[in-house]
């Protein structure tokens, strides 16, 4: 129970973060950049990856099921 509750936030604050950047770095597209080359450029972020990885933590988190419940 408690792994998953550590699942659950460490994934939403990993989210948050990836989520954050992911809309900062939109500025790029008012800087001239196309939406192709916005979308190549956070793919090779590491802190936009935190993004992808955070909802697979909260995923994991909530669907995972404990072998104590019936």
């Amino acid at each position: 129970m408690i792994l998953r509750a550590f699942l659950l936030l460490t994934g939403f604050g990993f989210s948050v973060v990836g989520g954050v950047h992911i809309i900062s770095y939109l500025n790029l597209m008012a800087a001239g950049k196309t939406f192709q080359e916005y979308v190549q450029f956070i793919l090779y972020r590491i802190e936009c990856q935190l993004f992808l990885v955070g909802l697979v933590f909260m995923l994991i988190a909530i669907f995972s099921s404990s072998k104590n419940q019936r």
